[in-house]
């Protein structure tokens, strides 16, 4: 094209221009048979074809961006997790295997029935929940008090249920569960009549810091369910802490993590079973270990 204002010139390279005419005949912009740079052109120009960065993004990059999705589903975050996978699916870098995991969860981000539990959360509306475990056994509450929370990087329905049958907690604690919300992979939900309750059952437990530990715990923040803690001047150096607690299980598991430098004082079934759970380790590291 010769007229005022239809043509452009280009300076290229043969190298570059040979690159040009690869990408027209990819992209089906040819004259006849042949490529055709100035439609293609045209076709960046009119947004039918967009320009991208490079694809050259690393392994440990790739690794580290579905980590922060995986973490944002796990924190509730489907929004932003649903962009953050449509960013890595428009990368050519990905692995098959990891590109089938995303475009799984971009073509179903989330249960249905879990945004219906979050639902009734929200309403304080108490519900039943029923569902089939993989062992093929049917499990069937009614929840009159739940919360979505983190345990150990996981989704837990931790809820207050009319039923206790099946849970080993300490007796007063037995309406509680922790659920594991992506071994539910499918429920059924409905509406229940009793009434919705302000909080968990719970206990209060008293425990020591030891060394470090009691050190380090009064220069950070408190966890949430702390209701005193202090310095006692008989054993010295030791920090008292009492902790209104809902489920014994996962604070045993984060107790466990500070060996001996943390003792539950009270309740005394808890301390026993704490005791217990050390016993048995102690048993099991003083013979040989299994061949």
């Amino acid at each position: 094209m010769t007229r005022k204002g239809q043509a452009i010139t280009l300076s290229l390279q043969e190298r570059d221009k040979r690159a040009l005419e690869a990408l027209a005949l990819e992209f089906g912009k040819t004259w006849g048979d042949k490529p055709n740079i100035s439609k293609l052109v045209q076709a960046i120009a009119r947004r039918e074809l967009a320009i991208a960065p490079n694809h050259d993004w690393s392994g440990d990059r790739i690794q580290s961006l579905n980590q922060a999705r995986l973490a944002l589903i796990d924190q509730g975050d489907l929004a932003t997790a649903l962009e953050l996978g449509r960013l890595l699916c428009d990368r050519s870098e990905l692995s098959l295997p990891l590109r089938q995991e995303i475009e799984a969860f971009l073509d179903a981000p989330s249960h249905p029935w879990r945004l219906h539990v979050e639902g009734y959360i929200r309403r304080q509306q108490s519900f039943t929940l029923s569902y089939q475990d993989a062992t093929d056994r049917l499990w069937r509450f009614t929840i009159c008090h739940a919360a979505i929370v983190m345990h150990e990087e996981r989704d837990y329905l931790d809820c207050w249920c009319t039923d206790s049958e099946g849970n080993l907690d300490l007796p007063e604690l037995r309406h509680n569960w922790s659920l594991r919300l992506d071994r539910i992979q499918d429920a059924a939900l409905s509406p229940a009549k009793t009434p919705w309750r302000r909080d968990f059952d719970r206990i209060p437990v008293e425990f020591y810091l030891y060394g470090r530990l009691a050190a380090s715990y009064s220069q950070s923040k408190n966890h949430p369910d702390d209701r005193d803690s202090e310095w006692l001047s008989d054993p010295a150096n030791v920090r008292r802490v009492v902790r209104s607690v809902y489920n014994t299980y996962w604070f045993r598991r984060e107790l466990r993590r500070h060996g001996s430098e943390v003792e539950i004082i009270a309740p005394a079934a808890l301390r026993e079973l704490m005791a217990q759970e050390y016993r048995q380790m102690c048993d099991r590291y003083s013979n040989p270990p299994p061949s």
